[in-house]
């Protein structure tokens, strides 16, 4: 029962109990199975985000083997820009029991070299992964037909 307050004790306030998952909206194979260079990770992603023509942010989750489990449109932007927090890449990854993570983004001009705010992003969910438990292993640029690996610059 509720009780109404008197001036002395507050109103009770409901809380809602709630349950979290992921849901499947579709699949694609990966031949490879598992992610061991970034050449690897460019050609699970490369049809996904080649031909997009707003900027997509995506946060791949591996598990403890580094087979991806999933890959969670994170954000999507406009024609060159794509606001990213920590907060929303990290979701997806503790969802599916991530042990690591592959971020990637793709620039519609093509071009595939990275902008200061890349980089800024970059480090930041470094710092966040840390944190968590949750390993930032690479953050791919795909552009046309190429791409950039953060970890190899």
């Amino acid at each position: 029962m509720v009780r109404k307050g008197n001036g002395k004790n507050p109103v009770a306030k409901r809380i809602n109990i709630v349950a979290l998952k992921l849901v499947k909206e579709s699949s694609i194979l990966y031949k490879e199975r598992s992610i061991r260079s970034p050449e690897d990770s460019y050609t699970l992603l490369k049809d996904f985000l080649g031909d997009k023509d707003r900027e997509y942010f995506v946060v791949v989750s591996l598990n403890t083997k580094n087979q991806p489990v999933s890959i969670n449109v994170c954000h999507i932007g406009c024609l060159n820009s794509s606001i990213v927090h920590q907060r929303e890449v990290m979701k997806s990854a503790i969802l599916s029991n991530a042990a690591s993570i592959i971020i990637a983004h793709n620039h519609p001009s093509g071009e595939t070299t990275a902008s200061r705010e890349d980089l800024e992003v970059t480090k930041r969910l470094v710092d966040s992964g840390k944190l968590m438990g949750i390993e930032l292993l690479d953050h791919l640029i795909i552009g046309d037909g190429k791409f950039t690996s953060l970890k190899e610059k």
